[in-house]
């Protein structure tokens, strides 16, 4: 066993995750790392912000454990580890799995220099980097998640991260309700959600005579989501060189959330 650094799974967070976790595959060379070992590996990476190759010693080699993160990105493993805690989670809270509502809002990143894929500049928020797209329900547990471009604007991401949300199929079949900012006001936006995917999109605005810190009805459930993600310090930029990654760091985020919370 490691040292027991902050970011290690509890037993009973460990029992709780291992039935999604794969089991090794069968024939060739049979599986011999301790699996709760490369799970608390990836938490490490997240929660420090450090390299792979600066995993600390008393942990399993970092190759073994990148690679065990890549693979789970690519065949979608923590994508559905993800999904199966929030449908917990939100069964747990005495919610149905699928929402009726949904919240979606934008985060604008800087990115790290080696960064150069779908790097862009958020001239609003004076930001050169990525865009973070989030959809949550109403608890702020993430449905998807989109990574892109900062100078992708707020509604042609919306549209992307709504495909997104609409190939959940059964899980999103009672949603028919979609929180926006004004960023996303327009008759051309709304008017597509309604077309393609019948529903309905209602913007909350900022009282214009409010001045400071201001707490907006069902928008600060998405911002308090950005606020968890913060506390990952891999998440404060986005240190990764493909989109994809940046993604699948987010969704690990909340998975560490939910196990905590169901545990």
């Amino acid at each position: 066993m490691s040292k027991a650094y902050s970011s290690n799974l509890t037993q009973d967070q460990w029992e709780l995750l291992e039935p999604l976790i794969p089991v090794g595959k069968t024939g060739g060379r049979p599986r011999v790392v301790e699996m709760w070992q490369v799970i608390n590996a990836i938490f490490y990476v997240l929660t420090q912000g450090c390299t792979w190759r600066n995993l600390p010693g008393d942990l399993p080699n970092w190759q073994t454990v990148y690679t065990y993160f890549r693979n789970w990105r690519k065949d979608g493993t923590w994508v559905s580890i993800h999904d199966q805690l929030r449908d917990w989670e939100r069964v747990n809270n005495e919610r149905a799995v699928s929402p009726t509502e949904a919240i979606i809002d934008s985060q604008s990143v800087k990115t790290a220099a080696m960064v150069t894929q779908q790097v862009g500049y958020d001239a609003g928020k004076k930001v050169k980097g990525r865009k973070r797209f989030l959809t949550v329900d109403t608890l702020g547990l993430v449905l998807p998640v989109l990574v892109s471009a900062a100078s992708v604007d707020e509604r042609s991401g919306g549209k992307l991260l709504l495909q997104k949300v609409k190939q959940m199929g059964d899980k999103v079949s009672r949603l028919n309700l979609i929180w926006v900012d004004g960023g996303y006001d327009g008759n051309p936006f709304m008017q597509w959600v309604m077309d393609f995917y019948r529903w309905v999109v209602q913007v909350v605005l900022r009282p214009r005579e409010r001045k400071g810190f201001v707490l907006l009805p069902k928008r600060w459930v998405v911002e308090r989501t950005f606020g968890w993600l913060t506390g990952c310090r891999r998440l404060n930029k986005d240190y990764e060189l493909l989109p994809e990654t940046a993604e699948n760091f987010i969704y690990l985020a909340m998975i560490r959330i939910m196990v905590r919370r169901l545990a």
